[in-house]
């Protein structure tokens, strides 16, 4: 009987295995095709996820397939589809795990710079006004933004943050201290001095074309009514500029087609065709969480709306072009607070902000760039049979191969640190894991959860995308961006015809010296 029931059970063991060669030789046949774009990014795109490391990816996708009924495991992410991948090393001048004030201006200024500065040197230490305002240009780190910017290119910044927040400000900003948002922020010693982040981007980067995020209150005085709450008290200016009035004004000044924005409807009604610089600021602080947010007309756009706005308007510029800045920040919002389903929930509308940018662009033009400024102490844990939920408990038969020693049941996601530290800890029995303020566990107790040191990936596609191949430093992703779009430090020596993706390569082109070489030789005899 056992033998008849292995007889018919065999060609299904064999068809799996089948599949599994099969999954690895299409990906061999791919491979063994792929060919380097050599050509020059006319158009570049970077997306920063912000605290999206290993770990977060492999769980994203583990939690992507299971929302479609899969097991989860073999789910593909849409930069997972990208033909080059690398690592990226993100320690920063002075610290081993940074911070990603640290971690934007490598990536954005191709230079290592000291906890919580952004836009400036390493030179210049945290809150060092001082030191900034006597270094002068030479303590400023010039983003790739203003590099595009400088060429003509059109350029913009979409982020699920705040516009001030330390990610986008390394696309403009030159500050001491990234907390430096408003007047309010910058320290006493410093006010008066050092102009705060809000200042700066409204009076000396009004010329960036689309900038789309939250935080309206470092751009309203306190005696002004926020337009979505009506209330001044969130609002946080106390030098009486309305930086908003102000980048209005400065757009009448030089007739600019301009729209500012602060919900939805306002948002969906602009005419792509008609403007040619936006700001909007859709809430006081950070976005909503988009299992959270208010999709009516009175609410905010997605991560990936905002997106398809910013390309529909920066791809006019049919000739030089565009950079945009793209990031999911509330990835790394909602790992300081230990909150695993609204970091993958985040990290999946980040996913839908790439697919649209791949469906709106060429491959053969366009640069796109996926990475992470850092990675957090989250792990997915506990040798889990194929398919348990992501935000489940370990499954029992598993527990049991290395029992809890204090006998309850865990979760597969945990922390290493943060707020879910109890000395006690919990018996999960019951608990609803899966909801969306669940608290996930921690082995140390912190008000917030903090960074990690692992290295996190770039995957990319497009022109120069081959030359990220291997383990690399963080800010070496700025060198290839200018390289690759023929800016900044790279202007003068990007040979275009060298690099163009037709004719013979290096090796064929020795190949036939030496065969000339030969032949000529042997006529001389």
């Amino acid at each position: 009987m056992w033998r008849r029931v292995f007889v018919v059970l065999l060609p299904i063991f064999g068809l799996c295995s089948e599949d599994w060669n099969r999954m690895a030789k299409e990906t061999l046949t791919s491979a063994i095709k792929m060919k380097p774009n050599t050509g020059v990014a006319k158009n570049v795109i970077l997306f920063i996820g912000d605290g999206l490391g290993v770990s977060t990816l492999n769980a994203a996708r583990i939690y992507r397939g299971q929302k479609n009924n899969k097991t989860g495991e073999e789910t593909v992410l849409e930069w997972e589809k990208f033909p080059y991948a690398a690592f990226s090393k993100i320690y920063g001048a002075d610290k081993q795990i940074p911070d990603s004030a640290q971690t934007a201006t490598a990536i954005l200024g191709g230079v290592k710079v000291n906890y919580k500065t952004v836009g400036v040197t390493d030179a210049v230490p945290g809150e060092g006004c001082d030191k900034l305002l006597e270094l002068g240009e030479a303590g400023k780190v010039v983003s790739v933004l203003r590099k595009a910017l400088s060429e003509g290119k059109s350029t913009g910044v979409v982020t699920s943050t705040r516009l001030t927040h330390a990610t986008p400000a390394a696309t403009y900003a030159h500050s001491a201290h990234r907390n430096w948002e408003s007047d309010v922020d910058v320290i006493d010693e410093a006010r008066g001095k050092c102009r705060d982040i809000a200042y700066q981007l409204i009076h000396n980067n009004s010329d960036i074309q689309v900038l789309l995020g939250g935080g309206r209150r470092a751009f309203y005085p306190t005696n002004y009514s926020d337009p979505e709450t009506g209330r001044t008290d969130v609002n946080k200016r106390n030098d009486t500029y309305n930086l908003v009035e102000d980048w209005l004004n400065i757009q009448r000044e030089k007739n600019r087609k301009h729209k500012f924005v602060w919900k939805k409807d306002d948002f969906d009604n602009i005419d792509v065709n008609n403007v040619d610089y936006v700001l909007g600021l859709f809430s006081p602080s950070h976005m909503a969480y988009e299992i959270e947010r208010d999709k009516t007309g009175n609410g905010e756009p997605s991560l990936s709306e905002m997106t398809s706005k910013a390309i529909n308007i920066l791809k006019r510029n049919k000739d030089k072009g565009f950079f945009l800045l793209v990031e999911g920040g509330l990835i790394d919002i909602a790992h300081h607070d230990s909150l695993a389903k609204k970091a993958l929930e985040e990290t999946l509308q980040f996913e839908e902000a790439v697919k649209v940018a791949a469906s709106m662009t060429n491959q053969e033009d366009t640069l796109l760039i996926v990475t992470a400024d850092h990675s957090h102490p989250f792990s997915l844990a506990g040798y889990t049979k194929r398919g348990n939920p992501v935000l489940g408990l370990v499954d029992e038969e598993s527990a049991r191969i290395e029992p809890p020693l204090d006998k309850k049941p865990y979760t597969a996601l945990v922390y290493g640190n943060g707020p879910g530290y109890k000395a006690d800890r919990e018996n999960l029995t019951g608990v609803d894991t899966a909801a969306d303020n669940y608290i996930q566990q921690s082995a140390v107790p912190l008000e917030y959860e903090t960074h990690s040191a692992e290295d996190v990936g770039i995957f990319s596609q497009g022109p120069m995308s081959h030359l990220f191949h291997g383990v690399h430093e963080q800010h070496y992703i700025a060198h290839v961006i200018q390289y690759a779009a023929c800016i900044g430090d790279y202007r003068e020596n990007c040979d275009r015809e060298e690099r163009s993706t037709s004719g013979s390569t290096v090796p064929e082109v020795l190949c036939w010296l030496l065969l000339a070489s030969f032949l000529a030789s042997r006529i001389g005899t």
